[in-house]
């Protein structure tokens, strides 16, 4: 069963040749897309040259900075092309532990999407800073709240998708772009009646490199959040 990994990137030359080598040589069965955002520091050039010696690495170079929702949409539509039976999302920084790819993978062979969860067994997060974790502990339950979707960690990125639930999804009509993203992709794949599996990871903060959360990223999560509420009540899913 063909497996890609999709990791957006920009301004990661710190982590990025580091996460191809650990992911690529503990898991000989999976490929990995990097979306890149035309980033200033160098990373395209770092994963062109691990290119070079690794068949397995593929790359999407983008314009600019074009957004998280849409680099995953185009990893999407590549993986969907090129007959990709599982689809992860990842962040090139290590926050997300490539040690547990394998446990997504497994649970994914039950499940339709499995998402790699900081919530579903306490509060498993390292390194953030006290007011961080609470927004986003607060922000995951004022989406269950509002939508009615039982997942715990419905921001999460760290998921695997059977190529069936992207496949029922117009990829045209995804309405955000940052982290309201995998909300709404979590959302529209339980409104369609696919079965989700949250397996518990640790979430360490990123140690080299800058977070790309922004305050415009919070609000458009915030009403995000309504507007898909009312999509699903008058059936515009």
């Amino acid at each position: 069963m063909k497996t890609l990994i999709i990791i957006p990137t920009y301004n990661e030359r710190e982590n990025i040749g580091r996460m191809l080598d650990y992911v690529l040589s503990h898991n000989p069965e999976l490929e990995i897309l990097v979306i890149e955002d035309n980033s200033p520091d160098g990373t395209a050039a770092i994963v062109k040259k691990a290119m070079e010696s690794n068949p397995r690495i593929h790359l999407i170079e983008r314009s600019g900075k074009l957004g998280l929702g849409s680099a995953y949409v185009t990893g999407f539509r590549y993986a969907l092309e090129r007959g990709f039976s599982y689809i992860m999302e990842m962040d090139a920084d290590f926050s997300h532990n490539p040690d547990d790819i394998p446990r997504l993978l497994e649970a994914a062979k039950k499940y339709d999407l499995v998402i790699g969860s900081r919530y579903v067994q306490g509060v498993n997060i390292v390194n953030w800073p006290f007011k961080r974790l609470l927004i986003s502990y607060f922000a995951s339950k004022y989406v269950r709240v509002i939508t009615g979707m039982p997942v715990k960690d419905p921001t999460g990125g760290f998921k695997c998708f059977n190529r069936r639930v992207l496949e029922s999804i117009d990829l045209d009509a995804i309405l955000s772009d940052g982290y309201a993203f995998q909300v709404e992709m979590n959302f529209r794949a339980w409104v369609k009646g696919f079965r989700i599996k949250e397996v518990s990871i640790v979430f360490t903060d990123r140690v080299d490199g800058v977070s790309k959360m922004s305050r415009r990223i919070v609000w458009e999560a915030v009403w995000m959040v309504w507007r898909l509420h009312f999509m699903r009540l008058f059936k515009k899913l």
